[in-house]
């Protein structure tokens, strides 16, 4: 297993929420009409924001998996992290388990897809 450079993955993990979070602020008129195009939608881009940050950490070769897991619960945890604030003090109070239902597990995709990308690529 190589070793991770946290520095590195903790930037890209800051923009694996910051770029889905400027998108969502875009596609928020579709959520009044049309929630579940509006869901699909981010989850599209959450995959498409991994891979994008995936390629940029991995440029020196393909992960092992471990590497990918770890690289992905970074993630996770900073975007949750960074959600916290806004979804449970801020202007989009929500209680845990609806935050956790509407957006937080959603960012089980980037562990989950960075993890399945490196065990493909190593098959």
């Amino acid at each position: 297993m190589q070793n991770i450079r946290w520095k590195h993955g903790a930037g890209l993990g800051f923009l694996s929420w910051l770029l889905p979070f400027a998108v969502s602020f875009a596609l928020y008129p579709v959520k009044r009409v049309n929630a579940p195009l509006f869901e699909s939608a981010m989850a599209l881009v959450l995959i498409v924001v991994a891979a994008a940050l995936a390629r940029r950490y991995f440029r020196q070769g393909a992960p092992g998996a471990r590497e990918a897991l770890a690289l992905g619960l970074l993630w996770l945890a900073i975007n949750l992290v960074l959600d916290y604030p806004m979804f449970f003090y801020g202007p989009m109070q929500m209680t845990a388990g609806r935050y956790y239902s509407e957006i937080g597990s959603a960012y089980l995709l980037y562990p989950a897809f960075l993890t399945a990308t490196a065990l493909v690529r190593r098959a």
